[in-house]
């Protein structure tokens, strides 16, 4: 990009005025670096938060056996029914508990590596979980199964957060929820293969099923090799790094083509209205009139997301089939129909994104499945099927609002927002499914269909649509709801951070030299 003030000033004045320059198509957004990216970024991180959902379904009965020999073992007599039934409800949903860790410190380690930096160094705590897990029966030890699930958690929760950002960074508009979707995809991919891997014929067996742990190292290996070789967010570069020289790299390796004035341009704007892109708190963000509802749309609909059920039946479903009357032999291979009607699914609301855009996707699917919660009652196993293909449309559309919905300076504090919700929904429905279904038995779905139910009316009421959508256009949705005035919404939302009037003209021009933005005093 060429260090010309002028224009640079002319097209900022254009841009808010109203002015936009004509976008390109939608296929020619997808250059080769960028989807290398995202299904590296995704094989690495979204994709193992799925396995680790499904993973411990299919060994459930091996694994327990486990826990009951180690402890007559140590102590001399077998462990009670309702002991054994407590700890595997811990060993499933402390999972959660490690993602939530992981949402919460995610915030300074993007700021301080980076995102793509920061997907690399969660590998280091996939591997150490893999480990911990695979050789807990050699081991003797229970407490490394559940020890590493708690690790693997974190490495979850950091990668729920740091990957949208990173996608949602890297990636036109134009392309956008289609990218996010990526996320979900992924997840769903690695719900999939977790149910391949534990058919009896593979790793679903008593000797075997350690294995169904030691892969995870896989996965993480892989993106530690390729993602290196990937430039990091551009807007990252650009607007916390101050170095535009990156950036415009970084804009050319993702966009594949040269010049790249026009997304530069666009970030410089954003980041002039916004006057400052220092990092906000999460109690800055909860305070912000500005984006209030935007961050309760996030919490509710990041919660009914985690609430709908869907977690339910990926950590439960042989449980969920046993109890429906299914032969326990033919178990497997119906928990691996559902896992591949949920992958075609959520591939296929990742083509229609787009075109439908966010708002009839979230509200329908949660529409689609109060219905079918309704067939819940009546037959088990017609509601698992059906329940799977709906879940599946709205998938990762809660990461992609979360990315779409606030200022750069606002994302990691948003994003540590939604994954707290996220994990603790999470570790809810691990920890009390067990119990609710015990006690309401064929009715216990029906809670889900009143979470269902809620979050569809809510949605429809308050959720705009953001397909195509600047940051400026979908603030503006939010001004009347927020009793804030347009103008405010363009104004930087933290008075106290703001600059005096002649700092903040100084940063209409400036001037680059190697490679770093150096600001000048109109």
């Amino acid at each position: 990009m060429e260090p010309a003030a002028a224009p640079e000033a002319d097209t900022l004045v254009a841009r808010e005025a109203g002015g936009r320059r004509p976008g390109r198509s939608a296929s020619s957004n997808w250059s080769g670096s960028l989807i290398v990216a995202s299904l590296t970024g995704a094989f690495g991180s979204s994709f193992l938060y799925g396995y680790n959902l499904s993973v411990v379904n299919a060994p459930a009965v091996y694994i327990k056996k486990f826990y009951n020999e180690t402890w007559e073992r140590r102590y001399g007599f077998s462990v009670d029914e309702s002991t054994l039934t407590l700890l595997w409800s811990v060993t499933v949903s402390i999972f959660a508990i490690g993602g939530l860790v992981g949402a919460i410190i995610v915030t300074p380690i993007v700021k301080f590596f980076g995102r793509k930096c920061t997907l690399l160094l969660n590998n280091v705590f996939a591997v150490t979980a893999a480990i911990l897990m695979s050789l807990s029966q050699l081991a003797g030890s229970f407490e490394m199964l559940i020890l590493g699930r708690i690790i693997m958690g974190v490495d979850a929760g950091i990668s729920l957060s740091a990957l949208p950002m990173y996608l949602s960074e890297i990636s036109p508009k134009e392309i956008r929820g289609s990218l996010g979707q990526v996320t979900a995809i992924f997840i769903c991919v690695g719900v999939f293969t977790g149910q391949v891997l534990g058919l009896p014929e593979i790793f679903g067996t008593e000797s075997r099923w350690p294995f169904l742990f030691g892969v995870i190292i896989v996965p993480a290996l892989i993106q530690v090799v390729i993602l290196p070789f990937l430039p990091e967010s551009p807007r990252y570069l650009l607007l916390e790094k101050h170095n535009t020289s990156k950036a415009e790299k970084a804009f050319q390796t993702f966009l594949g083509k040269d010049d790249v004035n026009q997304e530069v341009e666009e970030v410089l704007a954003e980041s002039r209205v916004q006057r400052n892109t220092k990092l906000v708190s999460v109690l800055q963000l909860l305070r912000t009139r500005a984006v209030r509802w935007q961050v309760i749309t996030v919490v509710v609909t990041m919660g009914c997301y985690q609430l709908c059920g869907l977690n339910a039946i990926w950590y439960y479903t042989n449980n969920i089939f046993s109890e429906a009357g299914i032969n326990r032999e033919t178990i497997p291979y119906v928990t691996l129909s559902t896992g591949a009607v949920e992958t075609l699914a959520a591939v296929s609301s990742g083509l229609v994104i787009e075109r439908l855009g966010r708002r009839p996707l979230l509200i329908g699917g949660f529409g689609l499945m109060i219905v079918f919660f309704a067939v819940l009652t009546v037959s088990l196993t017609l509601q698992v099927r059906l329940l799977c293909i709906f879940c599946s449309l709205f998938c990762g559309i809660p990461f992609v609002l979360t990315g779409e919905f606030f200022q750069q300076s606002q994302r990691p504090a948003a994003f540590m927002v939604a994954g707290t919700v996220n994990w603790l929904s999470n570790f809810a429905v691990g920890l009390l499914f067990p119990f609710i279904q015990s006690g309401l038995q064929n009715y216990c779905f029906l809670v889900f269909a009143a979470i269902c139910f809620a979050g569809a009316t809510y949605l429809f009421f308050v959720l705009p649509e953001t397909k195509n959508k600047t940051l400026s256009e979908i603030s503006h949705a939010f001004a009347k709801r927020n009793k804030v005035s347009l103008e405010m919404q363009e104004m930087n939302h933290y008075p106290e951070e703001r600059k005096s009037s002649a700092e903040q003209e100084s940063n209409f021009t400036s001037s680059v030299d190697n490679g770093e933005t150096k600001q000048a005093i109109v």
